[in-house]
């Protein structure tokens, strides 16, 4: 698991929603979806409450980040495709 990973939620009032990682503490992972949860307030969840994805493809983990700095339009873009199928077998 690490910065830039997707993420699905396994608990809580988000269970199902996927999302980025965008930063990680000891116990806790911040997580971002570009709409809900942009970049300046992202969700707060404890490690054991997420799944991360590994089958995503890296064009789009790579589609989040401009500069080396995660944006919010290419999150919600880049999770928008994965949802509608172009991240999965």
């Amino acid at each position: 698991m690490g910065v830039g990973i997707f993420a699905c939620s396994k608990a809580g009032h988000d269970k199902g929603r996927i999302y980025v990682i965008v930063e990680i503490d000891s116990q806790r992972v911040f997580l971002c979806d570009g709409d809900r949860r942009p970049l300046d307030n992202p969700k707060v969840k404890n490690i054991k409450h997420i799944q991360p994805i590994k089958a995503v493809p890296e064009e789009l983990r790579q589609m989040c980040v401009r500069n080396e700095e995660f944006y919010n339009e290419g999150i919600k873009r880049a999770l928008k495709q994965y949802a509608a199928g172009a991240g999965r077998d």
